[in-house]
C-alpha cells in the first residue's frame, strides 16, 4: 500500500510540530508518531528554553557560556546562529500559545541552571516541555493539511537501496523518497512516498539501563540514516543528568531539573556534607558533565547508590510555587522536600551527537532534513548547555521549513519505490529472544560506556555488543517485523556508533572522559 504526501514528519515533539505547521499552508503533511502524539522527550522537558531576553544579558554571554560548556569543540559559526535567532523563536511560541512564567511586574521570571552566567531560561514552573508540547498540540490538531498517524512505527528511510540499486558512503546522490512504516496495530507496512522528509525522533537514552528518556527513545532515526549511509558524528557525547531521583522500581526515571540547584539547592552526600567545592569553583551550578563525574566519583568512592539534593532551607512556599511538580512526585513516595533531602543519582539524558546537518537542518542524504535531538548541529559541542536544546530544535526546524519550502515544488514522488516483502517471513514466538538481548545491551552500555570510559571497557564493550548483532540480525531477517525487534536492532546500531567513536577519541573532553587519557582538554586546547 501507497501513501502519497508532501511532507513526511517522523516525530512529534518541538522539532517535529513547530516544522509541520510552517510547512503545512504549502502541502500535505503526515505527522508520523510511534506512540501518542505528545508521547515525547518535550513532554518531559523540565528546566525550560534557554534566550537572551533583558539586560544584563547579551548575545555574546549565551554565546560564550555555550561554548564553554561544550569545551569549545562546538562550531562557532552555528552557536551564533542560534542564540542569534533565540528571541525570535520565543516570540513565536508565545504567539502560538506557550504562556512562560512572569514576574510581579509583568516581565518574564528568568532562571537560572548551572554553565549560565545570567539568568535566561524561560520556564511554565517545571513542566515547560509539557506546556509548549500543549501549545504546539492544539495548532497541529487544527490545521487541515496535517495528517497524524499515531502508534505507529518508522522501519526505515527509502532510498536507491530499495530500487535495488548499491548505495555505499561514498555516493553523494542519495536520495530519500520517504519511508516503510509500520501501522494498524502493528500489522501492516505502508510505503510513505514523501518529496520532503524531516526525521525529529529524540535521542538514544535507553541505550542505557538508567535514564530520564521516554521509552520511545530507541535512536530509531539516528539509526535509520547510519543504515542509509548518511552521516552520524559525535556519538561519544552522552550527557547524564547529574540529577534523576533514586527510585530503582521506576523507568524512565524521575528527572529533577537542574532549575532547582539554579533556585539554591545544594548537593550533599548521604551524611549530609556538601562535596561539590572539591571539583569546581561552581559548585552545585557547575556543567552537567561535571556535576555527573563529580557524583559518580563520590558514589564509587563511598559505596552509596546515591547522593542527596538538599532543598530544606529554602522558602517553603516559593519552593511549592516553583517546582509543583518535584514536590508532588517526591511526596508521592514519602519524601517531603521541606524536610527531607532528595536522593538523586545520574541519568542518560541527552545525546550531543547525531545525525550531521548543515545551517539549515540538511543531511547529507537529499531531500532529507533532521532537527532536535537526533542530529548533529555543531551547538553542543562536548557538552549541552542546560535548556539549550528546545532552543536549537525550534531554530533549525525554523531553519528547515525556510529550505524546504524552496525546493519542494521541484521534487516529484518517485513511483519506483516497491512495497515492503514480507514473504516468507514468521512470527516471532519467543519475544525472551528480544528482551534478553535488550536487556544485555543496557548493561554492556551502563557497566563499560557509561560517565567513566577506559580502552579495556570499550573493547569489552564492543566485542559483546558484536555477538548480541548476529544474532539479531539472523532473528529479523526471518521475522515478521514488530516494534520491539526493529527497537532492538535500533539501539545494538546506537550502541555501535557510541562505542565506535569513543574509541577513536583519544582524550578526555566534555561528556567523554576516559581513564587512559585523565588530563581534561577544554577550551584552551
Amino acid at each position: 500500500m501507497k501513501v502519497y504526501t508532501d511532507f513526511l514528519v517522523i516525530g512529534t515533539g518541538i522539532a517535529g510540530l513547530s516544522f509541520a505547521l510552517k510547512v503545512a499552508d504549502h502541502g500535505k503533511v503526515l505527522l508520523i508518531s510511534k506512540a501518542s502524539l505528545t508521547e515525547t522527550a518535550t513532554k518531559y522537558a523540565q528546566g525550560g528554553i534557554a534566550a537572551v531576553m533583558y539586560d544584563p544579558d547579551t548575545y555574546e554571554k549565551h554565546i560564550h557560556d555555550t561554548m564553554n560548556a561544550g569545551s569549545c569543540l562546538n562550531n562557532e559559526e552555528i552557536v551564533r546562529l542560534v542564540v542569534a535567532n533565540s528571541t525570535e523563536r520565543i516570540k513565536e511560541l508565545i504567539e502560538w500559545g506557550a504562556q512562560f512564567d512572569k514576574t510581579k511586574t509583568g516581565e518574564y521570571a528568568l532562571g537560572r541552571e548551572g554553565g549560565h552566567s545570567e539568568n535566561r531560561v524561560l520556564h511554565h514552573k517545571d513542566s515547560t516541555g509539557n506546556e509548549i508540547e500543549r501549545a504546539l498540540y492544539e495548532k497541529v490538531r487544527q490545521h487541515k493539511n496535517i495528517e497524524i498517524l499515531e502508534n505507529s512505527f518508522s522501519i526505515d528511510i527509502i532510498t536507491q537501496h530499495h530500487l535495488g540499486e548499491q548505495v555505499t558512503r561514498h555516493r553523494n546522490d542519495i536520495a530519500c523518497y520517504g519511508a516503510y512504516i509500520l501501522r494498524d496495530d502493528h500489522k501492516t507496512i505502508t510505503t510513505v512516498l514523501s518529496k520532503i522528509t524531516l526525521l525529529a525522533t529524540g535521542g538514544v537514552g535507553n541505550v542505557y539501563m538508567t535514564t530520564t528518556n521516554p521509552r520511545v527513545a530507541t535512536g530509531d532515526g539516528i539509526a535509520m540514516v547510519y543504515r542509509a549511509k548518511g552521516t552520524v558524528k559525535n556519538m561519544e557525547f552522552i550527557q547524564f543528568h547529574p540529577t534523576a531521583l533514586y527510585n530503582p522500581k521506576e523507568s524512565p526515571s524521575f528527572l529533577i531539573t537542574e532549575a532547582l540547584r539554579g533556585f539554591g539547592a545544594v548537593l550533599k552526600d548521604i551524611r549530609g556534607k556538601e562535596f561539590m567545592q572539591k571539583y569546581d569553583k561552581r559548585q552545585s551550578l557547575a556543567p552537567r558533565d561535571i556535576v555527573a563525574r563529580a557524583i559518580d566519583k563520590e558514589m564509587k568512592m563511598s559505596g552509596d547508590d546515591y547522593v542527596m539534593l538538599d532543598c530544606r532551607h529554602l522558602n517553603h512556599n516559593d519552593l511549592i510555587e516553583e517546582f509543583p511538580g518535584i514536590f508532588a512526585k517526591c511526596l508521592s513516595i514519602g519524601i517531603d522536600i521541606r524536610k527531607d533531602m532528595i536522593p538523586v543519582v545520574p541519568a542518560a539524558h541527552y545525546l550531543c551527537g547525531g545525525i550531521e546537518t548543515n545551517s539549515w537542518a540538511q543531511t547529507v542524504i537529499h531531500n532529507l532534513y533532521a532537527t532536535g535531538e537526533c542530529a548533529w548541529t555543531g551547538l553542543h559541542g562536548a557538552n549541552r548547555l542546560a535548556s539549550n536544546s528546545l532552543l536549537e530544535a525550534i531554530v533549525f526546524s525554523h531553519r528547515a521549513a525556510q529550505n524546504a519550502l524552496e525546493i519542494v515544488d521541484n521534487i516529484a514522488h518517485c513511483d519506483k519505490v516497491p512495497d515492503w516483502n514480507a514473504e516468507g517471513m514468521v512470527l516471532n514466538e519467543e519475544m525472551v529472544l528480544i528482551t534478553q538481548s535488550l536487556k544485555e545491551v543496557q548493561q554492556i552500555m551502563s557497566s563499560y560506556v557509561g560517565i567513566v570510559r577506559s580502552n579495556l571497557r570499550l573493547n569489552r564493550a564492543l566485542s559483546r555488543l558484536e555477538i548480541i548483532h548476529k544474532e539479531t540480525e539472523d532473528l529479523y531477517d526471518k521475522s515478521i517485523l514488530s516494534p520491539q525487534i526493529c527497537e532492538l536492532r535500533n539501539l545494538i546500531n546506537i550502541a555501535y556508533l557510541i562505542i565506535k567513536q569513543a574509541m577513536q577519541r583519544h582524550e578526555s573532553v566534555g561528556l567523554h572522559y576516559s581513564l587512559d587519557y585523565p588530563e581534561q582538554v577544554g577550551c584552551e586546547k
